[in-house]
Order: structure tokens, then C-alpha cells, then sequence
């Protein structure tokens, strides 16, 4: 079967759906995180037995990384995400309807599983898109994703208020239903540009795509940085607002969360940029803004100013490298889109672990100063990394280009 050659536009309104589709096949992951405690009340069980529905969740998604996106790469995308996302409807309309914990935190498994459908999306819309614009439209489409991350909360927070718990995942069982049917009908039949590859052997070339390519390497150690330190900075944030000075109440807290929504925006940007050939000078650029947001950031404990920028310019610069990094690789490797998807985005989700629990302990071993010089130490390592690269070249930046081998 040959590939489905790319339109010579693609419908704003199709990159719409697929942007929202990402983001609400996301956001199902982070639906439970600020209802731990009335979930627990529910099943009169521990707040910390509660939370190993999160856990549940997040080993779905690591599971679904590994052994379902690759599948991009060899089955007919379109119905590959119907599926997708009508096991996901399924799995959280069980989660509405829970009667114990253990049935909860499987069927969120499930839910973690299914919903790497936007981690096809992504790829999909770069196969789609005519090669002039396709910086643009990946960078449409993961804001919609990184919006999804970021607003979840917010909204499960307010409908479980209003409604319960359980509202909250029965809308998000019916959302991500109509979000499949119109999926269906929109999206064209997009196959593969081969699918001569067994599973098995699909599974294997995701490790020798590593071995053997300095470019996806590259691009996996700039997002596991960013990464790592996105999860560090989300995880501890909570600990900083809610001490002194701050004190802030939980709502308060949710509503900080969305200054990230500055880096969500840079996303069309950074795309704009790889389009226009400028891909690897602005990854340096935008793993400098990370570090200056560190360092704004630092002074988090005298100043809320400080911070807020602080955050606004760390999330542009960790989201701006993140587009240009998948962007790049896109590139590099048309018949391999979703297995290189599978390599960076496994080693993301390896850097937020640590970084998660990095934040615990540095904020318990030192506080703010603990984070913010963990933070700066792990944006180093990123921009380091990058000027290492350009040493190596013995080229001016501007003029340097990617070699994915």
C-alpha cells in the first residue's frame, strides 16, 4: 500500500478537530488528579490508595507509547484512531460508573492506554500536511494537546463541584464518543508508506531507529530536559504556593497553572520557524529561554512577578524546542513517523517520571532553591548539548542543518 500523498492544503477546520482531538484524548489522563480526595471518601479508602489511579493511568500511557503508536506506521490511520477512541469512550464511561477502586484504577489503565491516540494524531497530521506548512500545522495540533494538559484540571475541578466525580468522566466518555465520529468523517483513509513490516519487527526498528540515528538522539535529549524539568517545576509548584508566603488555596493554585498556556500559544510559532528552514538556531533559542526562565524563577519566593514570568518564559521555550524537535524528525524520517514518536516521547515520559520524583525530594532536602538549582543544572545539560552539536559542526548555526545520520 502506498502512502497517501499530502493535500496541497489542509482544511484549518480539520486541523481544528485533529488539535481538539488531541487535546481531549489527553486531557482523559488528568481528569483524576484534583479529585484524589473525593474519589477516596467515595471508597472510604486512603487519599494515597486513591492516587494509584494515577499511577494506573500513567502506566497505560507508557504502555500504549511502546506497544500501540508504532502501529501508525503500519495499519490505515483513520480506523486505527476510530478504534482508539471508542475504547477509550468505553473505558471511561466504566471509570463513571466504578463500583470499587480496582475496577477504577484498570479501567484508567485503559483509558491510559487508548488515549496515545493523540500521539498518533500528531504524526498524522504531519503526513497530511503539504510540506510547506507542516511546521504550522504540527504546531496547531500540539497546542491543542498541551492546552488539553493544562486545562483538565480546571474543568474537572469545576464539574466535580458541580456535579460529582463521576460527571466528570461520563461527559468525558461522551466528549471523546462524538470526538470519534467526527474524526471518522473528516479524516481521509491515510495508509502508511509501508506495511510490509511485521509487529514484531515494527516493535525492534524503534530501538534500532536509536542506535543508529544521532538526530533522534539529539532531539530525545533536548526533550528530555524540557521534560524533565516541566514535570519538576508542575510537581513542586504546589508545595511553593501553598507555604509562606504565598498560602495559597487549591483554586488559586489550578488558576497559576494556566499561565502555561503562553507556552501552548509559542507552539504555531516554533512551527512557523521550522517551516521557514530556521529549525535548529531557534532550538537553541528556545533552550535559552528555558534557562532564563530558570533564573526568573529563582527568585520565585520574594516575588509572584518573578515567578509568573518566570513560568510564562519556561513554558515558551520548553514548548517551542518541543515542536521544532518532533517537526525535525518528521522530516527526517516520512515512512517512520510514528516509531520516532514512540522513541522521543518514551524517553519524555522516562525524564517527567524522574523529574516528578526528583521534585519531592529536592523540595523536601532544600525547598525552592533546591528546585530552582536542580532546574538550571538540567537546562544546562539541554543547551550544552546543543552547543556541543554546533562545535562539532564547524558551522555558523543559521547556516547548519540537521543530518539524521
Amino acid at each position: 500500500m502506498t502512502a497517501t500523498p499530502p493535500p496541497a492544503a489542509l482544511s484549518r477546520w480539520i486541523v481544528l478537530v485533529m488539535a481538539f482531538g488531541c487535546g481531549a484524548a489527553v486531557a482523559s489522563n488528568y481528569y483524576g488528579q484534583p479529585l484524589l480526595d473525593v474519589i477516596a471518601e467515595t471508597f472510604g479508602v486512603a487519599p494515597s490508595t486513591a492516587g494509584f489511579i494515577v499511577t494506573a493511568s500513567q502506566l497505560g500511557y507508557a504502555a500504549g507509547l511502546v506497544f500501540l503508536v508504532p502501529l501508525g506506521d503500519l495499519l490505515e490511520r483513520r480506523t486505527l484512531i476510530l478504534r482508539l477512541l471508542l475504547a477509550t469512550a468505553v473505558a471511561l464511561a466504566v471509570t463513571a460508573a466504578a463500583p470499587s477502586v480496582a475496577v477504577l484504577a484498570g479501567a484508567l489503565a485503559i483509558v491510559g492506554v487508548t488515549s496515545v491516540v493523540a500521539q498518533i494524531l500528531i504524526p498524522l497530521s504531519a503526513a497530511l500536511a503539504p510540506e510547506h506548512e507542516r511546521g504550522k500545522v504540527v504546531g496547531i495540533v500540539m497546542s491543542g494537546l498541551l492546552i488539553g494538559i493544562l486545562v483538565a484540571r480546571t474543568v474537572s475541578g469545576l464539574i466535580a463541584q458541580l456535579g460529582g466525580w463521576r460527571l466528570v468522566y461520563a461527559l468525558a466518555s461522551v466528549v471523546i464518543l462524538v470526538l470519534a465520529v467526527t474524526l471518522w468523517r473528516v479524516l481521509p483513509e491515510s495508509f502508511p508508506a509501508r506495511s510490509d513490516l511485521t509487529y514484531r519487527s515494527l516493535l525492534r526498528s524503534v530501538t534500532a531507529l536509536v542506535r543508529t540515528s544521532p538526530l533522534l538522539r539529539r532531539r530525545m535529549i533536548y526533550g528530555a530536559t524540557g521534560m524533565g524539568g516541566f514535570s519538576l517545576v508542575w510537581t513542586s509548584i504546589t508545595f511553593l504556593l501553598s507555604d509562606a508566603p504565598y498560602e495559597f488555596n487549591e483554586a488559586t493554585i489550578g488558576l497559576v497553572g494556566l499561565f502555561g498556556i503562553a507556552g501552548a500559544l509559542s507552539a504555531q510559532a516554533a512551527g512557523r520557524l521550522g517551516d521557514r528552514g530556521w529549525t535548529h538556531p531557534a532550538t537553541g533559542a528556545f533552550l535559552f529561554v528555558t534557562l532564563a526562565g530558570w533564573g526568573l524563577m529563582a527568585f520565585a519566593t520574594d516575588s509572584l512577578v518573578a515567578l509568573l514570568a518566570g513560568l510564562v518564559l519556561f513554558d515558551l521555550g520548553i514548548q517551542g524546542q518541543h515542536i521544532l524537535n518532533q517537526n525535525r524528525l518528521f522530516t527526517a524520517y516520512p515512512d517512520a513517523r510514528s516509531r520516532v514518536v514512540t522513541a522521543y516521547m518514551t524517553g519524555n515520559f522516562v525524564a517527567g517520571a524522574l523529574g516528578s520524583a526528583t521534585a519531592a525530594l529536592a523540595y523536601a532536602a532544600g525547598g525552592w532553591a533546591a528546585i530552582t538549582g536542580v532546574g538550571v543544572v538540567i537546562a544546562v545539560i539541554g543547551l550544552a548539548a546543543w552547543v556541543q552539536e554546533q562545535l562539532a559542526r564547524g558551522a555558523p548555526a543559521v547556516a547548519a542543518s540537521d543530518s539524521p545520520h
